[in-house]
């Protein structure tokens, strides 16, 4: 049987680029955020969901107090904190950054963390406790078929996998490269 190891391939001078990347991606997905729960707020309250592509897609108002799937309805100021922690670490790894993969990830977790807290800290019912817009139903009106989303969790979702893509492939936020090798080869 043989031996596996895992060796670290050191990263190169720290670019200033991604971190660049990574704040063009948080603010593009934050002001789409904005931009679409402006409108969706203004055009959709009180009307029956628009059917689009064939009943793929339904738009739709509808205010979350919970988290993702409606969950834990009554903890909105625990989602509050857990989201402006995310984006205190996010800025706190930002000068270590020098992976291309994780800048786009975690712009898009950033903006998305951002744009929901933009809603808890200012929608009604009140400060820190204000209810999410979700407006996006797959495949069947009011969430039936999965949980309505907005361009928020959009962006935690597809940067969520971007990140865990990047750490499956073994590259980490600070450029380093794990290559797996057998005991006594050379990578």
């Amino acid at each position: 049987m043989t031996e596996v190891e895992t060796e670290l391939v050191e990263a190169g001078p720290l670019p200033r680029k991604r971190g660049l990347i990574l704040a063009v991606a948080a603010l593009l997905v934050y002001a789409a955020d904005l931009v679409t729960k402006v409108i969706v707020t203004a055009t959709l309250e009180g009307e029956a969901p628009i059917r689009l592509l064939g009943g793929a897609v339904y738009l739709q108002l509808v205010r979350n107090p919970g988290a993702a799937f409606s969950m834990a309805t009554g903890m909105t100021w625990l989602f509050t904190l857990i989201a402006a922690g995310v984006v205190v670490a996010i800025i706190w790894i930002v000068p270590k950054l020098r992976s291309t993969g994780w800048a786009l990830g975690l712009g898009l977790v950033l903006a998305g963390a951002m744009g929901n807290l933009t809603d808890r800290i200012f929608r009604a019912p009140a400060v820190f406790q204000g209810h999410v817009v979700d407006f996006v139903s797959v495949f069947a009106p009011n969430g039936d078929f999965f949980p309505l989303f907005n361009v928020a969790d959009a962006g935690i979702s597809v940067g969520g996998v971007l990140i865990v893509l990047m750490a499956l492939l073994g590259r980490d936020y600070d450029g380093t490269i794990a290559r797996k090798t057998r005991k006594g080869e050379d990578a």
